[in-house]
Parts: structure tokens; sequence; C-alpha cells
């Protein structure tokens, strides 16, 4: 294991005011964004769109990294440039989702586990040689009446530090995702605890599994009300929650951590960002890896033609600067109003 190449590759994706674009919706999910601007999900048409994304001028300025699917991993631009080499050629780090998705645990079938252990040592292999330098492996754990057990948060911190410490071995940075997710009528309260849970169980695992903390980053929700909560609670809310959650669990160690939107709208996950930032400095970077907050107003704007690419890159360009400007905490209404 290179721990100085790991430290650095960690270092560069949380670099000040850049973060993560998740480009990596599977088959099915590339397909419901697809149907919802009435456009067919074929390979041709998902390369044009990643392609509308990546070639975006000056996106650099905000973007550090690229997570794709194994499908665009191995595919070309539509220049014939790969799209790992096309994205480094810019300054973008090509990375990978690894995990084969969340499935009914047993013993307990309404919770999931993710599963995509099996063969990932020389899934990873393959992904290196590809242009991959960094992975993300997203667990999910839902909150309803007795629910998460700790059986659930058990099996998915093996999982996360499982492939944590083989993406290490292979000199590809783990982007570890534990998502509490915001469906159901839970509180604020509610979600701050159920995180603190799963954090405490997902970095018990890692030091178990002797996973350099220096070489990771972490993929986490932010502590929002549940979508059927009737008390949403205010941005500075949440980021206030946020921000005491991670400072009771997160080790100073980890170079930084890199939100999911989960759901909320591009505008208040970015409110959210800059909230947390204004309350800072704090001992890691904060930043994020959005994937429909960055993505959905390109795709209305694109909806499958040719002749709206200029405008789809223009509104992905303004997701990405805003985010960018959130991450140092320096973003304001007047960035979205002035497009």
């Amino acid at each position: 294991m290179d721990s100085d190449k790991l430290m650095r590759t960690a270092q560069a994706l949380v670099a000040s005011g850049k973060g993560i674009l998740a480009a990596d919706e599977s088959s099915p999910t590339i397909k419901k964004r697809f149907d919802s601007i009435d456009v067919e999900s074929t390979e041709e048409n998902r390369q044009a769109y990643r392609d509308l994304l990546f070639t975006t001028d000056g996106a650099e300025e905000f973007i550090s990294g690229v997570i794709l699917y194994e499908e665009t991993l191995f595919q070309k631009g539509l220049s014939g440039t790969p799209f790992p080499e096309l994205l480094s050629s810019k300054g973008v780090i090509p990375g990978i989702k690894v995990d084969k998705g969340a499935k009914p645990l047993a013993g307990s079938p309404n919770e999931k586990v993710t599963e995509g252990l099996d063969g990932l040592r020389d899934r990873l292999a393959d992904y290196a040689k590809a242009g991959a330098r960094f992975a993300k492996w997203r667990a999910v754990i839902d909150i309803a009446d007795g629910e998460p057990t700790d059986y659930c948060l058990d099996v998915n911190a093996h999982a996360l530090a499982r492939y944590a410490a083989l993406c290490q071995e292979a000199g590809i940075v783990p982007i570890v995702e534990p998502e509490v997710l915001m469906d159901g009528g839970h509180d604020l309260a509610r979600c701050e605890a159920v995180t603190d849970a799963t954090l405490i169980k997902v970095f018990e695992a890692l030091k178990t599994q002797q996973v350099l903390l220096e070489g990771m980053l972490l993929k986490p929700n932010m502590i929002i009300s549940g979508k059927k909560c009737g008390d949403q609670a205010s941005v500075q809310a949440v980021a206030e929650a946020t921000i005491r959650c991670l400072k009771r669990h997160v080790p100073a160690a980890v170079p930084g951590i890199v939100f999911l939107s989960g759901g909320q709208s591009d505008e208040v996950a970015t409110a959210h960002l800059d909230a947390m930032n204004r309350l800072g400095p704090h001992p890691w970077q904060l930043s994020f890896s959005y994937g429909r907050a960055l993505q959905a107003p390109a795709l209305a704007a694109w909806r499958g033609k040719p002749e709206n690419v200029e405008a789809a890159q223009k509104a992905y360009y303004l997701r990405a600067k805003c985010n960018g400007a959130a991450a140092r905490g320096d973003y304001s209404d007047a960035m979205e109003k002035a497009a």
C-alpha cells in the first residue's frame, strides 16, 4: 500500500473550493432520470449525456473528481478519448462505484445490506488499470419503528470497512458512504441519533480492518428532518446538528467529508453545505459529492437534443460553481439570480 499516494489523492479530491460529481447512476437509476425527460436509456444516449457533463468548459475549477459507473469507466467520449483519460486531461480525478447495490438483509428483510465484496479485489485491479484512482461504496440505513437494528449497522459497517481495506491495498482511495435515508416522518433529533450510532459502528470497523484514515474520505448524509416530518428543520439547524454529530465521531485524521445530497433540491443542498462551512474552521475539509443536486438542471435543459448541449452545460457549470463556493462558505443567493 502506497500511503503517500493515497493521502495525496484524498487531499486533491477535497482541495479548497472543489468537490465531486457523482455520475455513477446504475442502469435502472439512469433509466428513471431519462424517463423523466422522455429520452430512451440507450448506451449511445448515456454516452452523450456523460460527455456533455465531462466536457463542460471550466467545470474543473470546481470539480475535483467524478465517480463513474462501470460502463462509463470503459467508454470513450464523443471525441474518441476514453472517459478516464478525458477527465484526467482536465485535471479531474476519475473514480468508480464498486458496490453491487443494496439487497434485503437476511434475517431482517425490511433492512438492507450492500453486496459486491465477492471478486472485488480482482475488479479493483481492472479499475485501477483503466484509470480509476478512487472508489465509492454506499450503505443504506433506513429509519423506522425499531430500525435500524444493531445487526443492520454491524453488517453494513463491516462491508464498508472491508471494501475500504481492499481499495487501499489496490492503491485506490475509498469513499465510505453510510447513508441514513431522509425518507419517513422522523425529526431532526432522530436522524442525529441514528447517524451517531451509524458513524460509531463504521469507524470501529475501519479501525479493526486497519484502514488508513488519512487515505479515505467519508460521504455521509446531513442531519435533516425526514421528508414526511411536519417540522422541517431550518438550514442553520441542519448545519449545527450535522457539525455537532461529525465532531463527535469523525477523527481529524480523515482529510475530508464529501456530503451526499440525499434527495434534497439542488439549491437547498448547496445552502446546507455553505452554512456548515460558515461554522468553521473544521478539522476536515467539508465539500460535496452530489449526483442529482449537480445534474438535475442540466438534465432538464438537455432533453436528449444535441442543440441543447450548450444550455445544459451552462446549467451544470452554474451548479458546480455554486457548490464550489459553498465548499468555502462563500455561496449566496445572488449567485443563483446572476445566472
